[in-house]
């Protein structure tokens, strides 16, 4: 008889568990937090100085006086003294018009000045009434005042010193009143008009002193003074005019020139700090700087700024003199970060 055996699959049930202990779960182990990054900075300390209060504007240069010469009437030019580029003195004679009315006005003041004398020595010897006389001296004056006027607009005369900056017409032509004859420009000294901020107006006085420089003239600082300051406030700008006078004794400076005004207010004693310490939150246009705590931790605070003097901010507000601010290692830093000061 044949055998039939069934042979059953043996499951066994493993417990995996720490040697020496069957039958017990693992203990969990505990997840370890990433140490604390701890950045290198360096530090300088606010300190507090005297704070040169200057202010720049941008200004044009121009002639201290323009006067526009031509005579008070019509006629033809006879001669021409000057032309485009000279340097005038006062007095000097730039034009002469047509001479024939002038020429027969003085002799006709030679005889009343003759006249007049005869009467003179009539009168004081009793040989001519007051009144005879008195229309003689009148007559005489009347004249002599015609001719007068009649030579200073038919001998054209420079009644400042300083450039011919413009001549249009030439000798033979009919002058007709229509433009000038000659355009002089005074430039010892010049001046210029400064728009100075409404903010700052209250510190702006006459006599003050300012600094001037032109693109023209690359490497070269003038200085001049406020001589007029005008009474009322622009509207549209909020600013101020001022007149500043630069004496120009070399004549350096010309009309026109494009020139940066330096107005100095005084001082004022605020905190300076060197520029990159000085960080800008990106969004919002506020500064900011890191503070280093006792426990070598930095603290973000809003300061506000005042002006940048070559490499080096003022502090106006939000910072204590003493403090030691983070100049170098921003990258990264944030309110509580932990540092390790490097400096040298």
């Amino acid at each position: 008889m044949r055998k039939i055996v069934f042979v059953l699959p043996f499951l066994a049930l493993v417990a995996c568990g720490p040697r020496g202990g069957k039958g017990t779960a693992a203990a969990p182990v505990a997840a370890q937090a990433p140490a604390e990054i701890v950045r290198n900075v360096e530090v300088a300390v606010a300190t507090a100085r005297d704070v040169p209060q200057e202010s720049a504007y941008s200004s044009t240069v121009l002639a201290y006086a323009t006067n526009n010469i031509m005579p008070q009437q019509g006629g033809r030019i006879r001669k021409i003294r000057a032309e485009v580029g000279d340097y005038v003195q006062k007095g000097q004679i730039l034009a002469e018009m047509d001479r024939l009315q002038l020429d027969q006005l003085a002799l006709q003041v030679k005889n009343d000045e003759v006249e007049y004398a005869r009467l003179k020595s009539l009168y004081e010897e009793g040989g001519v009434s007051q009144s005879d006389f008195e229309t003689a001296e009148l007559g005489y004056k009347l004249r002599k005042s015609n001719y007068d006027n009649l030579l200073e607009n038919t001998i054209l005369r420079s009644p400042i010193t300083g450039y011919v900056t413009a001549r249009n017409f030439d000798a033979g032509d009919m002058f007709a009143m229509t433009a000038p004859l000659f355009t002089v420009q005074q430039v010892v000294p010049v001046k210029l008009l400064v728009g100075i901020s409404e903010s700052e107006y209250a510190q702006v006085k006459k006599g003050d002193e300012v600094s001037l420089t032109v693109d023209a003239l690359p490497g070269r600082t003038f200085k001049g003074r406020i001589n007029r300051i005008y009474p009322t406030v622009n509207a549209a700008t909020h600013t101020v005019s001022t007149e500043v006078v630069v004496p120009n004794g070399d004549r350096a400076l010309r009309p026109g020139m494009y020139a940066r005004v330096a107005v100095n207010f005084g001082t004022r004693r605020n905190i300076v700090l060197p520029d990159r310490a000085i960080v800008k939150q990106e969004g919002t246009g506020q500064r900011f700087v890191y503070i280093l705590a006792e426990d070598s931790t930095v603290r973000f605070v809003p300061v506000g700024i005042g002006r940048h003097i070559g490499a080096e901010y003022e502090v106006i507000s939000g910072l204590e003199e003493g403090s030691s601010v983070v100049v170098k290692g921003h990258s990264g830093l944030k309110d509580g970060s932990k540092v390790q000061v490097i400096n040298n």
